[in-house]
């Protein structure tokens, strides 16, 4: 066991685990009459790769996954590149696929090596194929109600109280996603999870995730008590002709080269987060819980600075009932990049509001969950205790309205 647990006194819960699809993930529970609509396999060149919507995805090189980047393997480059390193050399660095990234039992043996009590496990490629089916509504239902059975069967979404995995919810269609949530209550979830974009519908265009039509959703959420996990992912933002578009894992061609693109992840969070403060959701539910999850953190600073904004601006209207920034950090859980300052975050939001996730085993993340210990020094017992485990422990658990 990682002897940092014995210096802390006890094994932190770590928010933000993944899991590599295995081959059949999402294939096999969907019909057969819909598969070319959905997600298929093709061999390209020798190489397999996912035919996503008809078209070939390039989210990443290797959807096979073996063999796989270590974990952390860009870790240094990301804190600045104190050693000259060569990302796109660092990223060649590989492994045989080992059994804990797609075995339920292996994860649990690993997270007793690894010090944690328990861990939210989440997508890999699952956060990224909304975007390339959001014009086919009916599809993007089919392809998640059947992926999320293959999680169920997989991993579990309440596995010996360690391993939660998080059912991923699409509301292009607010009937199937409310069915869907069920299902996942009924399964013991304690997280969905969602990505940070605006959502496309069948018959209502694109509309805000706050939109009224939701409220179907946000209502059963807001009942159950049920936290809501806004998770990075494909948003589908543009760069403007910036950069060329798309989402991939060589961060738009070259991870030597800086561009906008960078950034399309944190825009995304910012964008979600502020309209439903705008959208005063958390005033119609006011039992809603939403956990920012692999999004980043410096966008909060001028995210509180235009609520204040928008609050003062209208206050002699009346359209807020309560302050927009106040309820904001009542309602939202902030976990940082590990790069990310987390005093500042913590400034802004309070030790009871900040999540910790060591996005293992990717290659952005931490090479091991509890290097991430060293990064709160400065905090005190309680504050870092909150961080580590006891913030993510009552989201963990249902809070029914």
């Amino acid at each position: 066991m990682d002897a940092r647990v014995d210096e802390i006194g006890y094994k932190p819960f770590d928010c933000d685990n993944h899991y590599y699809e295995a081959l059949d993930a999402f294939t096999r529970h969907v019909p057969g009459n819909m598969r070319s609509r959905c997600v298929q396999w093709a061999e390209i060149d020798g190489r397999k790769h996912h035919i996503v919507g008809g078209k070939l995805a390039h989210a990443v090189t290797n959807p096979t996954w073996n063999p796989i980047a270590k974990p952390g393997a860009i870790a240094s480059y990301l804190r600045g590149n104190p050693d000259d390193q060569r990302p796109d050399q660092l990223m060649k660095d590989r492994e045989p696929l080992p059994d804990f990234y797609m075995d339920q039992d292996a994860r649990i043996a690993k997270l007793e090596d690894q010090g944690l009590e328990a861990v939210w496990l989440f997508p890999t490629l699952g956060v990224l194929y909304e975007e390339l089916l959001k014009h086919d509504t009916e599809a993007v239902v089919v392809m998640f109600r059947a992926f999320n059975r293959w999680l169920q069967e997989d991993w579990g979404l309440n596995y010996e109280n360690r391993i939660f995995a998080s059912p991923y919810i699409a509301l292009a269609d607010v009937a199937s996603a409310c069915e869907e949530l069920e299902w996942s209550l009924a399964q013991g979830a304690r997280t969905v999870v969602i990505r940070p974009a605006a959502v496309w519908t069948a018959n209502d265009g694109v509309c805000s995730p706050a939109d009224p039509l939701f409220d179907p959703f946000w209502a059963r959420v807001n009942e159950a008590g049920i936290t809501v996990v806004v998770h990075a992912g494909d948003s589908g933002y543009t760069t403007h002709g910036y950069v060329r578009d798309g989402f991939s894992a060589a961060f738009g061609g070259s991870p030597l080269a800086p561009n906008i693109k960078h950034f399309n992840i944190e825009r995304a969070a910012y964008d979600f987060l502020i309209t439903l403060s705008y959208s005063r959701l958390f005033e119609r539910f006011p039992n809603v819980r939403v956990a920012s999850i692999e999004n980043g953190a410096e966008f909060l600073p001028d995210l509180f600075r235009k609520l204040r904004q928008s609050r003062d601006r209208l206050s002699t209207m009346g359209y807020y009932k309560e302050d927009p920034g106040l309820l904001f950090k009542e309602h939202v859980w902030i976990n940082p990049f590990w790069e990310d300052d987390v005093y500042e975050v913590e400034s802004l939001m309070g030790a009871d509001r900040v999540i910790f996730g060591s996005d293992w085993p990717h290659i952005e993340g931490m090479p091991e969950p509890l290097d991430y210990v060293a990064e709160l020094s400065e905090f005190d017992g309680a504050q870092r205790a909150r961080i580590l485990r006891d913030n993510a422990l009552e989201l963990n658990e249902l809070r029914p309205a």
